[in-house]
């Protein structure tokens, strides 16, 4: 089967996480395309297919060579984002030739180069689309296709290979893929997540993560009397939202630079809430945007001489760059591979995290592979096959060099 026909079959199952869910997996569409994906694993000669009690696929190719050879990894995550609904995808194969496309006339939803202009890298290609309503699900259905249709080509030709590990995951969107990956089990030296974008990315870097729950306790009095008495709690929070550098958001930068988001703020008069996130790829800048939020509260509760505002932080991941001083020949790995496949390597930092970020700090290093695709997480996502088909190529690629190392 070719990767884009997989990754078409894949992209019917409704998969969206949902952060409110207690449960793992998050939401039981990911169960249902585990299950498909445990019978397909199969079916092309996979052994020791797994599907745990949390949803996550296990499954080993045995080597087929005598010599001792580290044990790869190749894993991608099986949700989609919960930003845009990943309900009745129904995707379309369009030809490209530059012009505007038409993503839903009713809607009058374009995907133009004009707003795009990574378009323009594909012009006379074939391009996966949505049809306006829904994202489309490369992020990461993409990076599974690609895993095992690579697979299936090296069992067919008798690709000469060591041990090769395969895993996908849950819930990486609402950032838990690798609560429950059991990385002893999986028993791979070293690993590769197909989560990345266009064609060439190369990861091993990412953000420091933290998020923050900021409680704002107000008092409510009749507007009337509320002279000298009432604490408006959203009033407060809109002030400790300008306290923040105005220039330090996400709309406002890019490359290595750090950021607070405000993801979120309700309330009344009585009792406010706020979520920020906090991303920042230097450790020392990291521990020092915390500060910052720390020094904010209590410089509100100074002024009201009572704790009215209170601030939990909580880290949620760390910069992988760190676990690989000494391990750059991965990196350098899948480098060398690219370019034999004649794919220019992109190296750049994750401006966000992967599975591969959580796995690198519990022992399994693993940086992060381009899948393809472009504007994740809305109906704007597309996929050019061809990209999809030199991910595939790629980590055939690796598993042969890996089988010479």
């Amino acid at each position: 089967m070719k990767v884009h026909e997989r990754f078409l079959n894949y992209v019917k199952f409704d998969t969206t996480s949902d952060e409110e869910s207690f449960t793992t997996p998050s939401t039981p569409g990911q169960i249902e395309l585990a299950k498909y994906l445990v019978e397909e694993l199969k079916d092309i000669g996979l052994s020791n297919v797994e599907l745990d009690e949390y949803g996550y696929v296990y499954a080993t190719l045995p080597a087929n060579i005598n010599k001792q050879v580290p044990v790869v990894g190749f894993i991608a995550h099986m949700d989609t984002s919960p930003a845009v609904s990943g309900k009745n995808i129904k995707p379309r194969v369009i030809k490209f030739e530059g012009e505007d496309i038409i993503l839903n006339e009713e809607l009058d939803v374009i995907l133009s180069s004009k707003d795009f202009p990574s378009l323009n890298n594909y012009i006379g290609e074939e391009l996966i689309v949505t049809d306006g309503t829904t994202l489309l699900g490369a992020d990461d259905k993409a990076g599974i296709a690609e895993i095992i249709t690579a697979l299936e080509y090296i069992i067919k030709n008798n690709i000469k290979h060591g041990t090769i590990k395969v895993a996908f995951t849950p819930d990486e969107e609402i950032g838990r893929g690798a609560d429950k990956f059991d990385v002893a089990k999986f028993a791979a030296d070293f690993a590769y997540t197909m989560d990345g974008g266009p064609i060439g990315e190369l990861q091993y870097e990412n953000f420091n993560a933290a998020g923050v729950k900021i409680s704002i306790q107000g008092r409510s009095v009749h507007p009337g009397s509320a002279k000298g008495q009432m604490i408006n709690a959203v009033l407060i929070a809109t002030e400790i939202a300008q306290a923040f550098p105005k220039d330090e958001v996400p709309e406002k930068t890019g490359g290595y630079e750090g950021f607070y988001h405000l993801t979120g703020l309700t309330g009344s008069e009585e009792e406010a809430t706020m979520s920020y996130i906090i991303r920042d790829f230097d450790k020392d800048n990291f521990e020092r945007r915390k500060q910052k939020v720390l020094e904010i509260v209590e410089s509100i509760n100074k002024r009201y001489s009572q704790p009215i505002v209170e601030a939990l932080i909580y880290d949620q991941y760390y910069n992988m760059k760190e676990k690989f001083t000494d391990a750059m020949y991965i990196i350098d790995l899948a480098k060398e591979a690219m370019e034999e496949i004649g794919v220019t390597p992109n190296i750049v930092p994750i401006r966000g995290g992967t599975d591969g970020a959580r796995l690198s700090y519990m022992g399994l290093l693993t940086p992060n592979l381009f899948a393809g695709g472009h504007n994740f997480h809305g109906k704007y996502e597309y996929i050019p096959i061809k990209a999809m088909e030199k991910a595939t190529e790629l980590i055939v690629k690796i598993v042969e060099k890996v089988a010479n190392m």
